[in-house]
């Protein structure tokens, strides 16, 4: 897919990913809608734009709220008039906890964003997208949506639901000319801890150490935004994603045991 003269919605626009993926795209000379719940992060993403703030709208929605975000494609198409392309970037995880430990409010919340926010943008902008040349999905998913992280089960719960719903859609969309790509990242320098209001688990060690291996934002948003280009149906982001991905797949009880191992200190174990 061409970038240039496109237009892309892009949730979570306000910080981590989503930001470089919106600054990825306008730095091609594609037009963007970035949405996010915070109308300062979408403000700082547009400083952070320059020149190219021009091609940039800012849509302050909550994802979660299905008639907020139904209203976002009009908005859209009337300050770009059209929309080539829906980019969900946006996602939290939960406190870092066993599911038997994790209390109602706190599994709805992390499946209200990272499925049902999926599911309301990809509802709302699909039927846009259907009547356009060309025009993409792009739904990210998570390591965490293919093999199991101690802690992190609801989130992973929410990320395998996304990785499906996107199967899905390409298999049904696999003949028309809109492009289905989903997109697993392993271990981003982000602050999706603080982002998600959660606290950051103890016990892990090293992090400087641990964080000089993790992929950058902008390294991840920069694979995202050529998996566009490509129209790829997988993009897999960083070592550690992709050795897991190999490894769930030949044998998963074992990537199962060994990430149990690794990570159990992120619940205390």
């Amino acid at each position: 897919m061409q970038l240039e003269a496109k237009v892309f919605a892009v949730t979570g626009g306000g910080n981590g990913i989503g930001r470089e993926v919106v600054l990825a795209l306008l730095a091609r000379g594609a037009s963007v809608a970035a949405m996010d719940v915070r109308d300062v992060a979408l403000a700082e993403t547009a400083r952070l734009a320059g020149a190219n703030a021009k091609r940039l709208t800012s849509h302050a929605v909550d994802i979660t709220d299905r008639a907020a975000v139904e209203q976002v494609p009009t908005a859209v198409i009337a300050a770009h008039g059209q929309v080539d392309g829906l980019l969900n970037v946006a996602g939290i995880i939960q406190q870092f906890v066993p599911f038997a430990e994790l209390d109602y409010p706190e599994i709805e919340r992390v499946l209200a964003v990272n499925f049902w926010g999926v599911v309301h943008t990809t509802k709302a902008f699909l039927p846009h997208l259907l009547t356009r040349p060309e025009a993409c999905v792009v739904n990210v998913s998570s390591m965490g949506g293919f093999l199991p992280v101690p802690g992190q089960t609801v989130y992973g719960a929410s990320k395998a639901a996304v990785k499906l719903l996107t199967e899905g859609l390409y298999s049904e969309l696999k003949d028309s000319q809109v492009s289905v790509t989903v997109v697993f990242p392993g271990g981003v320098a982000t602050d999706i801890t603080g982002n998600s209001g959660v606290r950051a688990p103890g016990g892990g060690g090293d992090t400087s150490a641990a964080a000089a291996k993790l992929a950058t934002p902008t390294d991840a948003a920069q694979q995202i935004v050529a998996g566009v280009e490509r129209g790829s149906y997988r993009v897999v982001i960083g070592k550690d994603a992709r050795m897991m991905d190999r490894l769930s797949r030949l044998a998963p009880q074992r990537a199962t045991d060994l990430i149990a191992r690794k990570m159990a200190s992120l619940v205390g174990k």
